[in-house]
């Protein structure tokens, strides 16, 4: 038997040679190849705003040019959602005018997860007058409301951008939201503050017109560290502190990470990015991509396929070259995270005082939470916070003689500091409340089953947090391939009828202090769970890894699950 961490596994190849060309614009020019391509050269995203606040705030939904309403919308933030009363069996059948209803989805930017509690109050405000009081923290560090009408729209900005927060490139194919390290700045242990990095990217990038028609979505992380903490293994771009032995404290670069149907987990470049050239460095990748970028076919138009064509070698001849102008210098990879990445608990500052993480259940939220929240970190001494990219939430700067108390009110919200390790480790995506690509429920299934397993599994011993990420679809917004138990939304077929449920993806889980690398998750043919079972599955599956797993090795749940015999997985 192994007990060493499965290894790092991707699924992503790259297109098949073809007589037609991929739509890169370096080598097949700029012609757009496909209408997606074609509506984004006509008009850029960007320039929909103007519209929004001038006719169609006006005139409302009926008066949207449908174009604007399923292209340029998203990079404002805005996704229509769907209709309520559809089921997933009719996701695939039904086009995007017949599942959407007349509300948005609105996706608010907040780069590395750093706010105000007067931020917040907004967010609150605006979920609580527009959003029927509505609100998910998500775990690219964002928080969405729904129910959003085009008329609030210029209110709505209006409100957000009066406290410095905004919905410029939440969505769509340009560069998302930057994830940033939740601790950034306070942590005794961090190497490096990545505030001014990410500051510098989101300033001189984020609106610019030159990168707002990319192939596909560019996500981005930073972090200073130690823990890891910002997923950057499923980035496109991600930078991860570690001390050279001679050029002191940087970055180790990172690329083509992206999960959805076709993972592939990013690779190192082996080079070192010192701190003043990382802004420079994330440019020259984002124009890689937007250069290079194959456009012909959305499926294939994520920087990941590009990698797995090029190479990581080639990769890193091409930025310096065409891009940088000269070579980075080697860098070795980072160490091995020695704590958690999520950040739930208590822990000290650096400066003496406290930082507290805690959890929603799957990110679920309200603006009525959202506002009491701002008024007790600030009745606590405090006026600020972090969302994180686990769906959990950190409040920094609390004197110690006031943590307990906080911890108490908290509770109360529902905001658990010191959480079961199922809920924990349990995230959710947004689902077919919502989503007009989502098949099956996700949050309120997902709530259920962390209720249920909280009794069921509460007499017994888990050596760490399981990892229990639900999805509505197989797009992987709730990351189901890096989870110890990941549920991918489709419709299944148990007992002889088809009923909404789950495909299983086990021992998944990225870079942790309980596994030296990223791997993804394995699958066993045949097994499902119904929707309405995750409970049910999830108790079964964990019991028998305490009664199997080798204690002596401190075996983890991932480790187990890539060595178990299919029969013990069911």
């Amino acid at each position: 038997m192994t007990t060493s961490p499965p290894p790092a596994r991707t699924a992503t190849r790259p297109p098949r040679p073809s007589t037609k060309p991929n739509g890169q614009w370096k080598i097949d020019g700029t012609a757009p190849l496909n209408g997606n391509e074609e509506w984004k050269q006509v008009d850029d995203g960007l320039a929909v705003r103007g519209r929004i606040e001038n006719i169609y705030a006006a005139g409302g939904f009926s008066s949207i040019d449908p174009t604007d309403l399923h292209g340029r919308f998203r990079v404002w933030g805005l996704y229509t959602q769907r209709k309520p009363g559809i089921d997933g069996g009719r996701t695939a059948t039904l086009t995007p005018e017949e599942l959407e209803d007349e509300y948005f989805m609105l996706r608010v930017r907040i780069d590395g997860g750093q706010l105000t509690t007067a931020q917040l109050r907004v967010i609150a405000g605006i979920s609580q007058e527009f959003g029927r009081d509505t609100a998910d923290l998500t775990d690219r560090q964002n928080i969405q409301l729904h129910w959003v009408e085009v008329e609030s729209m210029p209110e709505i900005w209006r409100r957000l951008e009066a406290v410095g927060l905004g919905t410029t490139e939440a969505c769509g194919d340009v560069p998302r939201v930057v994830l940033g390290s939740p601790v950034a700045g306070i942590s005794a242990d961090e190497l490096i503050d990545p505030t001014p990095q990410i500051d510098e990217i989101t300033s001189r990038f984020i609106g610019d017109p030159t990168l707002s028609n990319l192939p596909r979505k560019f996500k981005s992380a930073i972090t200073g560290h130690p823990s890891q903490d910002v997923v950057h293994e499923i980035n496109d771009v991600a930078f991860v502190a570690l001390e050279h032995p001679e050029l002191g404290v940087g970055y180790d670069l990172w690329v083509g990470g992206g999960l959805s149907t076709a993972p592939r987990l990013g690779e190192r470049l082996g080079v070192f990015v010192a701190p003043e050239r990382v802004a420079e460095v994330w440019h020259g990748v984002a124009q890689i991509f937007r250069d290079y970028g194959y456009r012909r076919l959305r499926n294939k138009a994520r920087l990941k396929f590009l990698l797995a064509e090029w190479g990581t070698e080639k990769f890193r001849q091409v930025l310096q070259d065409e891009y940088l102008g000269d070579a980075l210098p080697d860098g070795p990879a980072a160490p091995k995270p020695t704590t958690p990445g999520d950040h739930v608990g208590i822990h000290r500052q650096k400066d003496g005082r406290f930082y507290v993480g805690a959890t929603p259940v799957v990110g679920r939220v309200s603006g009525t939470t959202l506002a009491a929240l701002a008024d007790l970190i600030e009745a606590h001494g405090s006026s600020r916070l972090r969302t994180t990219p686990h769906q959990k939430v950190v409040i920094l700067d609390i004197p110690e003689d006031r943590v307990e108390s906080l911890v108490a009110g908290l509770d109360e919200l529902g905001l658990q500091a010191r959480p079961s390790l199922i809920r924990r480790g349990t995230i959710a995506c947004t689902g077919i409340e919502f989503c007009k690509l989502a098949i099956v429920e996700t949050k309120v299934n997902a709530t259920a089953a962390v209720h249920d397993l909280e009794k069921r599994l509460a007499g017994f011993d888990l050596p760490h947090p399981i990892s229990l990420h639900v999805n509505g679809c197989p797009n992987s917004c709730a990351r189901i391939q890096t989870a110890d138990i990941g549920l991918k939304g489709q419709l299944v077929t148990i007992d002889g009828e088809q009923v909404p449920g789950y495909q299983v993806h086990l021992g998944g889980g990225l870079a942790s202090r309980d596994r030296g690398e990223a791997g993804l998750g394995r699958t066993v043919r045949g097994l499902k769970v119904a929707a309405d079972g995750i409970a049910d599955y999830v108790d079964r599956v964990v019991r028998r890894f305490l009664d199997e797993r080798d204690a002596a090795v401190d075996e983890t749940f991932a480790q187990w699950a890539h060595r178990a015999d299919e029969e013990a997985l069911q």
